[in-house]
């Protein structure tokens, strides 16, 4: 009766270990893994006036980002179509990406691509890539200022002619959200090229927007792209305010 009692009380202890093990209790709690999703959206903006001018102005724009304590990935699309007086004045698609990887909370090393075409401005295509370093001035829950530094490339169509030229990127982002989806933005980079730096580009890029809902906001983006050597019978300026609905999926 002994011996059978002592077994009984060594499965008992077997069973009663196996149940700590797989229920943890306070000091050994399981904490699940900490997710960082894509957070995206698509925006659609469109102006249109009939009378004494007759215009049509329409762009779109989707982006993607995600960034966990390492890494930050952020990618984009826009395309503007628009005529004025039955004569198309706008026609421009741009592609872009970045990847930051972060050594400390505030530094970062970057690599970026950006691809531009610009029918009015007879730019055929213009694409640059980038890298180089950044740094977080302000890293806040709701507020981030950083700028960033490094050598590029730019390889180009205008006006008909190809070149392939090393240029200097130099860019400052800042963002301060009031509440989710409603924010401030700004972005500016000048690129000019290394060895004639009266030939550059300017990008500026100013934005605000108010959430009627969780996924729906209202959008207002003014950009400014400054080219110092445009094409033959065209601007350097080419100036674009835009108001629209932003949709977050």
């Amino acid at each position: 009766m002994k011996q059978h009692l002592t077994s009984f009380m060594a499965v008992a202890g077997i069973l009663t270990a196996s149940a700590d093990i797989s229920n943890p209790g306070p000091t050994g709690t399981v904490v699940p893994e900490k997710k960082y999703p894509w957070e995206s959206s698509v925006a659609a903006r469109l102006t249109v006036t009939a009378g004494n001018s007759d215009t049509v102005l329409g762009d779109i724009a989707l982006g993607t980002v995600r960034k966990t304590p390492e890494n930050e990935f952020t990618f984009g699309a826009d395309a503007a179509y628009g005529k004025a007086n039955s004569v198309k004045n706008i026609e421009a698609y741009h592609l872009f990406g970045q990847w930051n990887h972060l050594f400390t909370e505030h530094a970062y090393s970057y690599v970026r691509g950006d691809f531009l075409r610009d029918t009015v401005a007879d730019l055929r295509y213009r694409v640059t890539l980038s890298a180089g370093a950044g740094y977080y001035f302000i890293k806040q829950t709701n507020t981030t200022l950083s700028a960033e530094v490094g050598p590029g490339v730019v390889f180009r169509d205008l006006g008909g002619s190809h070149e392939t030229y090393a240029t200097l990127r130099v860019a400052e982002n800042f963002e301060h959200k009031f509440s989710p989806g409603t924010r401030v933005w700004q972005m500016a980079e000048i690129l000019p090229q290394v060895d004639r730096f009266q030939n550059y580009i300017f990008n500026l890029e100013v934005g605000a927007e108010a959430a009627f809902s969780k996924s729906l906001s209202l959008q207002v983006v003014l950009s400014d792209s400054y080219n110092s050597e445009p094409a033959l019978g065209r601007k350097r300026n080419d100036v674009k305010l835009m108001s629209g609905v932003a949709y977050k999926f």
